[in-house]
């Protein structure tokens, strides 16, 4: 686990890049942010589309971020949200599947953190590469 003010750093993160977010349907903003181990911050956010299952979400776009820029190890997902809400099921398995059980930080629009969990507890029992042999 990650400490206190990584986790709070990395909360305020994912609360400020969560303005940037592309929800002109719903107006639910969402901002994720991921903790490498190098200690680099990659940022992602919800992009809605009209055709709402074309629409993606905040995590996998910082996941994606995070890939695409070389990073391949990670400690911690911070997640900023009206609400503090949890990963989506889609969301949830790919967490699992490039970050591993590392800890997620909820936290609410305002950078407050709200809950602290993980993979394993957001997706207990996960199908895996383990599964596919």
């Amino acid at each position: 686990m990650i400490n206190k003010n990584e986790r709070q750093k990395l909360a305020s993160a994912a609360s400020e890049i969560r303005k940037k977010a592309y929800a002109p349907y719903s107006s639910f903003r969402v901002g994720a942010s991921l903790l490498s181990d190098d200690g680099g911050i990659s940022g992602g956010v919800n992009v809605e589309s009209s055709s709402y299952g074309l629409s993606v979400c905040a995590e996998r776009n910082a996941i994606a971020s995070a890939l695409a820029n070389g990073k391949r190890k990670f400690l911690a997902l911070a997640i900023s949200s009206r609400g503090a809400v949890t990963p989506c099921g889609a969301c949830r398995q790919v967490i699992h599947d490039v970050c591993g059980n590392i800890d997620i930080i909820l936290g609410d629009e305002n950078g407050n953190i709200r809950e602290i969990t993980s993979t394993a507890a957001l997706l207990p029992e996960a199908f895996g590469d383990k599964d596919l042999d």
